[in-house]
């Protein structure tokens, strides 16, 4: 045995093993089965995971666990968010600095092309990580929500979630780009520093 404990000796070995005799796949219920599945929320493509990401998994991962070990049919489902603005930004910040040029040097079809490079980029490296942390989830049901089933799944939800109440567009301060004509993330702001000015004026009330 060795002095000190590696990891990667005995999680990646047993992980695969487990991966390859389909541990993590439904077991085909029978009618009088109960089934129990958790939709994994999507991580964005946009890098890589986080301790948030591997808080939340590790809490999904017990519970399916759990409720696999009672005998249910069980299935944790994986994928990965295109996060459309997000990525595109991205991708427009990582060849201006390797290549100096932006997405209208590239034109439309060329970009989209070297978005979808990033995907699979991006998209391997957070798979890598959920292996890692020993995620069962069923990988032969992985999805992106650009497929075209899962996007249609997508825009059905938000439609149910929002006829019955469950969401709604609320008075927020948002980041809101005119040229886009849409709120933005705090991921895609480039905040600059400027001089600002304090005027004195008196209150209403003198």
């Amino acid at each position: 045995m060795e002095k000190t404990y590696n990891p990667q000796d005995i999680e990646q070995p047993l992980y695969e093993h487990w991966e390859k005799q389909g541990y993590f796949k439904p077991n085909g219920a029978h009618e009088s089965q109960e089934s129990f599945c958790i939709m994994i929320p999507p991580p964005n493509v946009t890098g890589s995971l986080h301790m948030g990401h591997a808080f939340q998994q590790t809490i999904m991962d017990t519970m399916i666990r759990y409720q696999r070990m009672q005998g249910k049919n069980t299935l944790w489902q994986v994928g990965t968010d295109h996060a459309g603005i997000a990525t595109q930004m991205v991708v427009e910040r990582k060849i201006a600095a390797e290549e100096g040029k932006t997405r209208h040097d590239y034109g439309r079809e060329a970009f989209i092309d070297k978005i979808w490079e990033w995907k699979a980029e991006s998209g391997g490296t957070i798979t890598r990580q959920m292996r890692r942390l020993g995620n069962s989830v069923d990988w032969e049901r992985e999805r992106f929500t650009m497929d075209e089933g899962l996007s249609n799944a997508v825009k059905e939800v938000f439609v149910r979630l929002y006829k019955e109440d469950l969401i709604y567009r609320g008075k927020r301060l948002v980041n809101w780009d005119p040229k886009l004509r849409t709120a933005i993330s705090d991921l895609e702001v480039e905040n600059r520093e400027s001089k600002g000015f304090d005027v004195a004026h008196p209150l209403s009330a003198g």
